[in-house]
């Protein structure tokens, strides 16, 4: 869900938006496997009330985010994306489809959680800056604002050194991780007015 949320707040728009489950697509009509959270995803995505499967769910699309179970999503569900397909397949240690398989079926970006593959993406790139962000401005919570000014840190310093299909985000260990994100965090939060500090 707060994945969803922060797509929306990015720009994407709701008809460009399917959240699935193991029952399939989540739509307002739907009743089997439904629960508070998920009526209220129903409510901010799908506007179409598109019915189906992942399957149903990734075919024709550009982008899939993952952060289920392992080995779900198949290569010929790639293969049925558009092309240059961008899969970010989050579920550890082993991803809702492994990086090469995702390659052959037909995408152009794969990224994973897993530390042997190329992009990288782990909670550690954000919370070591988040928290000091916060804590040095001594923010009473962490908002969207803090979260999306992290992220975008992150993608600055990419930027800076040339973004490429297996570098779309910075490596953990880069030491400019945690002073970026911590120094956008703490600017954030000053800016939405949680900080008590500044």
């Amino acid at each position: 869900m707060a994945i969803a949320k922060k797509l929306l707040h990015t720009g994407v728009r709701p008809e460009n938006l399917l959240v699935c489950d193991r029952h399939g697509i989540i739509n307002r009509k739907r009743t089997e496997g439904m629960n508070p959270e998920k009526e209220k995803i129903a409510e901010f995505s799908n506007p179409e009330e598109i019915k189906g499967s992942l399957a149903d769910a990734v075919a024709g699309s550009d982008v899939f985010i993952g952060v289920s179970v392992p080995e779900i999503l198949t290569e010929d569900m790639v293969a049925s994306m558009n092309n240059d397909a961008i899969i970010f397949a989050m579920a550890n240690p082993i991803p809702e489809i492994m990086p090469l398989k995702a390659f052959a079926a037909g995408a152009r970006i794969v990224a994973t959680g897993r530390s042997d593959c190329p992009n990288q993406i782990n909670n550690c790139l954000g919370f070591p800056g988040i928290f000091k962000g916060a804590l040095d401005t001594r923010a009473t919570l962490i908002n969207l604002e803090m979260e999306l000014a992290a992220a975008n840190a992150l993608a600055a310093i990419v930027e800076e050194d040339g973004i490429e299909e297996d570098y779309i985000i910075p490596n953990p260990l880069d030491s400019r991780v945690v002073p970026a994100v911590a120094k956008a965090v703490a600017d954030a939060a000053i800016k939405s007015g949680v900080a008590r500090k500044k």
